[in-house]
């Protein structure tokens, strides 16, 4: 089965941490990745850049409107994902409780089944 397990980001929560805190986290994600690599898991993972360099594109009346943003009311943005392959729900939980976010007070790693990929068979 596959997982998306999404980290979203509170810049605040992050920002309040200590040098040495934050570079445990970013350790934290190299020694996941290798984790999962090994047990043959992993299939992708992706950061992303900061939400102010984004834009919403809508269109209306057939032509396109592109904004900057998104501007949301929330803290939190996505920040990236890993996308996995696994026996089990139980067991994408129990990866996803070895992301190092998942530790720090006020974030989480949302767990998330894929329902279709585009290319890929399921």
């Amino acid at each position: 089965m596959k997982f998306l397990l999404i980290m979203h980001m509170n810049p605040q929560i992050f920002e309040s941490l200590t040098e040495e805190e934050r570079n445990a986290v970013m350790d934290g994600h190299g020694k996941f990745i290798e984790t999962i690599q090994q047990s043959g898991e992993m299939i992708g993972t992706q950061a992303l850049a900061d939400p102010s360099t984004s834009c919403v594109v809508r269109v209306r009346d057939g032509l396109p409107a592109v904004t900057d943003g998104p501007y949301l009311e929330s803290k939190e943005h996505l920040a990236g994902f890993y996308l996995v392959d696994c026996e089990s729900k139980e067991r994408a939980i129990e990866l996803a409780a070895m992301i190092p976010d998942a530790a720090l007070d006020g974030l989480g790693i949302e767990v998330r089944p894929v329902m279709f990929s585009a290319g890929m068979e399921m």
